[in-house]
């Protein structure tokens, strides 16, 4: 294992909550997006840290399906898809899981209803997409967004490899549709639609990574130059998150991350970002 990444599963472990899991920053209140990444990193070692957090994550499941975000939010959220993610990684095939992934193919984005359909039929240049290809919304009855879609999107794909569901499949198709029309004219993808009012708008490195790795070689892509592309805005963000990201869609499809010339005091208490540098992504996605 790489240094750099036993440092950040070692801080992971370090910065675990006395409930088993992980806050955004450490000493803070566990929320269920940290606490999945951080699992997905430690996911290869299955230590005491791992089986604490595996516990707390499944004890926030909710009736119907669905995780909550935090012990203190009754309610389904969008990071669902991170713990189904997990699941698969972990072999797991429960009733628990079951129940998910039948809350997660119900789940879509509002602009597939037909009044949202009709509306955008009337006034289509307001927002430029085609309605008929919903993905998945940041919380339930609201419009699709090109994160969470690409999350859900990952999500089925790691357990389609292993149980196959004609459901899931066609579900999976859909997505990818989705995600390829929302691309923006610069080759990547906005949080949400590729051009409003007439205007096209940019890409942004965070999303632009994750579509990419959601979309697994699809060949409506020109990788070479995606590829390219993502190398090139590693080097140019200053955001660490962003390059979390970028260097994660490096790692499923090169084999290897990029490596920072110097460490940024910014993301050293970021838990996102050292638990997604720690993520062995050509593993979990591409295996």
């Amino acid at each position: 294992m790489e240094p750099c990444v036993e440092s950040r599963l070692a801080k992971l472990e370090a910065s675990q909550n006395p409930d088993g899991g992980w806050g955004y920053f450490p000493g803070r209140p566990s929320w269920l997006e940290p606490t999945a990444y951080a699992l997905l990193a430690l996911s290869e070692r299955r230590g005491p840290a791992y089986e604490r957090g595996w516990r707390l994550l499944r004890s926030w499941q909710i009736p119907c399906g669905a995780w909550r975000p935090c012990a203190a939010v009754d309610q389904p959220h969008w990071s669902t898809s991170l713990a189904l993610t997990l699941h698969s990684v972990a072999g797991v095939r429960d009733a628990a899981f079951q129940r998910g992934f039948d809350w997660l193919l119900t789940s879509a984005g509002a602009e597939g209803r037909m009044a949202a359909r009709i509306a955008h039929w009337l006034c289509p240049s307001i927002v430029e997409f085609d309605p008929g290809l919903a993905g998945w919304p940041w919380e339930a009855g609201a419009s699709s967004w090109v994160e969470p879609t690409a999350h859900a999107l990952m999500a089925l794909r790691c357990a389609a490899r292993r149980t196959k569901d004609p459901a899931w499949t066609g579900r999976m198709a859909m997505s990818e549709r989705m995600l390829l029309d929302r691309r923006c004219r610069d080759g990547g993808w906005n949080y949400g639609n590729r051009r409003v009012l007439g205007a096209d708008l940019p890409s942004y490195p965070e999303t632009t990574a994750l579509a990419l790795m959601a979309l697994d070689g699809h060949a409506a892509v020109a990788w070479g130059a995606a590829l390219d592309g993502v190398e090139r805005t590693w080097r140019d963000t200053r955001s660490p998150l962003a390059q979390a990201w970028l260097s994660s869609c490096l790692l499923m499809y090169r084999g290897e991350r990029p490596r920072r010339a110097q460490t940024d005091e910014r993301a050293e208490n970021d838990m996102l970002v050292t638990a997604i540098e720690g993520i062995p992504w050509n593993h979990i996605l591409a295996g």
